[in-house]
């Protein structure tokens, strides 16, 4: 934790949303996105802190036409009473997906279950942050989206066809563990960001990460033709879901999503799904030795983590970081990381974020 330098999150706060308010989104759009960053930050999610944000909203969202600043969202009309689809419009991600998941918990609250489709959307960032919010409300929850680029080749192929396309899972585990126990991954072995970083600084890829132009295995960054999915055919089938029920959604087809296209009938936008639930809805009421539902829970971590002291229960570490963060009395970032957020603020006319 040495490495890291704190920084008051209000300071983080007013800075990120003055870069969001510039580029055109409205004050209710902006506040979503500022504390989804910030959540990430606190959980020492790098990915996802606010300058890879600002970043992706640059290349797919407000610059070229993928996001639509100020866009409304559009409820289609369902006879289904725990389901619901909604048409983004391309509306602000982040904004759309905390509005989502809080009409999916209502639903599950009321129904038992709720699930929100959305289409025509712009990136929703970091999909863990809207599950793990849920869960720390009491419910569990599911999420996956589409990723802005096709990056990755199918099992066997050679042709990026494939997003990284992330799924979260979340669980109100709090009672048992003291924090939401969060499964989050996406399904390629890396991502783009982590090609751009080991060309910058030199470095050669994990083996079975990515393939050249002939198809090829390459541990080299600047070789780069497409990623692979992790564990050969079970990340492909992983990932494959995402676009399958995307195309149940609305999703066009995903060599072409967030590029620009001879054919304006197709759609270049992603899709989000969210599913709440509610334990009670899952409950069986019939636990061995009479435990209750949360008693059975613990017992069941218990059981799994026996004879494993080594072992971690996933959230674990987000858990710890912002614990860290929170003891820091601020949002932990690099020197590095500092620097480019110093770089924004003179560029916006804003004070530096840190000052040494």
């Amino acid at each position: 934790m040495t490495d890291f330098i704190p920084v008051p999150r209000r300071k983080h706060d007013a800075l990120v949303a003055a870069a969001f308010l510039r580029r055109g989104f409205q004050a209710d759009e902006v506040a979503p996105a500022v504390f989804l960053c910030a959540e990430a930050a606190r959980h020492g999610v790098r990915p996802h802190i606010a300058l890879r944000a600002l970043f992706t909203d640059h290349y797919f969202g407000s610059a070229t036409g993928g996001c639509v600043p100020g866009a409304e969202v559009e409820v289609v009309p369902s006879r289904f009473p725990s389901s619901e689809v909604w048409n983004a419009n391309k509306k602000f991600g982040p904004a759309v997906a905390y509005r989502a998941i809080d009409r999916a918990i209502e639903l599950a609250d009321k129904y038992g279950i709720g699930q929100i489709a959305v289409d025509n959307a712009s990136p929703y960032l970091w999909g863990a942050g809207y599950v793990m919010a849920a869960a720390e409300r009491g419910f569990i929850a599911y999420t996956q989206a589409t990723s802005p680029l096709a990056e990755v080749a199918p099992f066997g192929g050679n042709r990026p066809t494939l997003g990284t396309n992330p799924h979260s899972w979340a669980f109100p585990t709090s009672p048992a563990l003291g924090f939401p126990l969060l499964v989050d991954w996406i399904t390629s072995n890396i991502d783009m960001h982590r090609v751009e970083t080991a060309r910058r600084t030199g470095k050669s890829l994990p083996p079975d990460s990515a393939i050249d132009a002939n198809g090829q295995v390459t541990t080299d960054p600047h070789r780069v033709h497409a990623l692979l999915p992790f564990g050969t055919h079970k990340g492909y089938g992983l990932s494959l879901i995402n676009e399958l029920l995307a195309s149940f959604i609305g999703g066009s087809l995903p060599s072409l999503r967030s590029r620009l296209t001879e054919n304006p009938k197709e759609k270049n936008t992603a899709t989000f799904f969210f599913q709440v639930i509610h334990p009670e809805a899952l409950s069986s009421s019939n636990f061995a030795n009479g435990r209750s539902q949360l008693d059975n829970l613990k017992h069941v971590l218990a059981d799994i983590l026996r004879g494993n002291p080594d072992a971690t229960i996933p959230g674990q570490l987000e858990a710890d970081f912002r614990f860290r963060s929170d003891e820091a009395d601020g949002l932990l970032f690099t020197r590095g990381e500092i620097d480019d957020f110093n770089k924004l603020a003179e560029s916006l006319g804003q004070p530096p974020l840190h000052e040494d």
